[in-house]
């Protein structure tokens, strides 16, 4: 590798050529201001907040995408260098609502970061400003062009991740806007409610629909019987909230807030996922015993469902007909649930708390209604329940662990792995290979599905078959694999497919990690490894030994692929429309 000698602030450094300033300085940890970059993602000197001085250089220089050079020397905090960076952040701001105390991301703002760091009191510039109509038809993500900076990451990250393009920068100057096509409004066009574009937003320009108060009312209402259900990767990444480290698992102090918040019942969608797996395992048994439509897809994240039905229709017969896990346990808390405690389900009201912003599109799905009323009543996401845990003035991080409550708060390692990138798939193997084989597997963990490789291929014998599984995480990967499916390139038994990059544990609806820590923290990866942790640490870790599932088959569902487990537990898709962004 060819490398460069340069000095940044008086320290001489050496880096691979094709470095840029901003990431030569970093390795020194000199910190460069940024606020359009995001790592991997948006690297395009749009803002102008990371200018520097380079000696022979006639102008100053964004540094996110000025590539160093033997001999170069930079400066990065001169007087003109932070007189330049004060002069764009003020004219940002001069078109910005600045509504700060209100704002969902107060206090976990970028720009009110940089505003502090750089020592903005007044704005010089306080010129015309555009008044936007706010865009809150989705029933899960809410679009504010008045708070928007057009710094593009959400427009990046919807195009070139996820591979979709559902907004992107109209206009010209003054006038320019990020929106949909047609000037439409998200509800209406191919967004898959995924909510990277959230997590890619330095500001509140775009956030989840809150339903908070829903919930808060529904506890404060004497004639409902409140549950709450918790998902895999919410564990991981809650505590974030509360200013502990990344990747922290914090399930008991969890489980002990949501009592305090006064819920009825505490239950763990894992032992939905534990269920879901004896669904979806057998699905795919009977459909390579029977030549059914193959591969089988997996259908547990709602986005990459909704994107299937606007872009690849022709493969909807392929997705599994389960529902997802959290909508499984809607249902059998409806039922199963409800039957045993003599408890009207007209009066019981289920609450999500899902990673995830297009579960509250899922939720809200006509289809999802087994016994007459919605499986899932309301979906709050990480963000929301660490809100109301600070509403309640509930002092988190000193909380007693406590225990999810008995038999659907029950489950297994194999569970809790479906928060992660691969988990659905490897905690199906699991189930699967014992079942048709009847001897237990030698290492219970599959490392062929773990990571982050956008998409990772595995062949695993059962019986007289060697199925071939895929796994894809983000519907940019989603796409690539997809066409070689489509083109006969590849040929599968078996693929998960889950709608946000590394699955559920950055999800749409998880803390926000500001750009300067995700270049030095691979989220990702931390969070996951959580996720494993806490499987590692499980007395039972395949979900066919689930106790309390076979309790409810024995007591309830009679076996997998039941009548009433279809009734209950299954579901199907609809074909909709396409639309490009401009």
């Amino acid at each position: 590798m060819e490398m460069v000698t340069l000095t940044i602030d008086g320290v001489r450094l050496e880096v691979p050529k094709g470095t840029t300033i901003l990431e030569a300085a970093r390795s020194a940890n000199i910190k460069i201001p940024t606020l359009c970059y995001l790592k991997g993602v948006n690297e395009i000197g749009a803002c102008r907040m990371c200018l520097v001085a380079v000696k022979g250089a006639r102008n100053l220089q964004a540094s996110c995408v000025y590539p160093v050079a033997d001999g170069m020397e930079v400066r990065t905090n001169t007087p003109v260098v932070r007189e330049a960076r004060k002069v764009n952040l003020e004219l940002i701001l001069s078109n910005h609502e600045r509504e700060c105390l209100t704002c969902v991301r107060s206090e976990n703002c970028e720009l009110q970061a940089l505003s502090k760091q750089l020592g903005v009191e007044n704005i010089r510039f306080n010129g015309e400003r555009k008044n936007y109509t706010v865009d809150d038809f989705s029933t899960s993500v809410v679009r504010d062009p008045n708070k928007c900076i057009l710094c593009r990451r959400c427009v990046a990250t919807c195009r070139e991740v996820q591979g979709i393009g559902a907004i992107n920068a109209t206009g010209r100057g003054f006038s320019t806007i990020v929106e949909p096509i047609f000037e439409m409004n998200l509800a209406d066009v191919n967004c898959i409610n995924c909510g990277q574009c959230i997590e890619a937003c330095p500001v509140g320009a775009l956030r989840e629909k809150d339903d908070t108060e829903k919930v808060w009312s529904a506890l404060s209402n004497p004639e409902l019987h409140v549950v709450v259900q918790t998902a895999p990767a919410v564990r991981v990444a809650l505590g974030e909230e509360f200013g502990m480290p990344i990747g922290t698992r914090v399930t008991g102090k969890m489980v002990a807030a949501l009592r305090r918040l006064g819920f009825d019942r505490v239950f763990d969608t894992d032992f939905a996922a534990d269920l879901t797996i004896m669904e979806e395992g057998t699905e795919l048994l009977g459909r390579l015993k029977n030549r059914g439509k193959l591969p089988l897809i997996t259908s547990c994240s709602p986005g990459w469902i909704k994107y299937c039905e606007h872009n690849y229709p022709e493969f909807i017969e392929n997705l599994s007909t389960c529902k997802s896990p959290h909508e499984m346990m809607g249902a059998i808390v409806k039922s199963y649930y409800a039957e045993k405690n003599n408890i009207d389900p007209a009066k019981i009201f289920v609450v999500s708390v899902m990673p995830c912003t297009a579960k509250k599109f899922e939720a809200a799905r006509p289809e999802l209604q087994a016994t007459s009323y919605p499986d899932v009543d309301a979906v709050i996401t990480t963000r929301e329940l660490a809100k109301m845990i600070k509403q309640a003035g509930i002092d988190f991080v000193s909380l007693e662990d406590e225990e999810f409550d008995p038999t659907l708060g029950d489950s297994t390692g194999a569970g809790v792995i479906f928060g992660a990138t691969g988990g659905v798939m490897e905690a199906a193997l699991r189930t699967v290979s014992e079942i048709v084989t009847g001897k237990p597997l030698e290492n219970l963990e599959i490392h062929e599905v773990r990571g982050m490789s956008g998409i990772k291929e595995v062949e695993v014998p059962l019986g007289d078959i060697t199925v071939r599984a895929a796994v894809a995480h983000g519907t940019g990967n989603a796409k690539q694999l997809l066409d070689k499916v489509k083109s006969g390139e590849k040929e599968y038994h078996f693929i998960e497919i889950m709608g946000c990059p590394g699955g559920c544990i950055t999800g749409g609806g998880q803390p926000i990690v500001p750009a300067q820590v995700q270049m030095e923290v691979d989220v990702r990866k931390a969070r996951a490894s959580a996720i494993y942790d806490e499987d590692r640490s499980l007395p039972v870790r395949k979900s066919h030994e689930n106790e309390s599932v076979k309790k409810v088959y024995r007591e309830f569902l009679g076996e997998p692929n039941s009548e009433k487990a279809h009734e209950l537990l299954h579901t199907h898709y609809t074909v909709r429309k396409k639309y490009r962004s401009k």
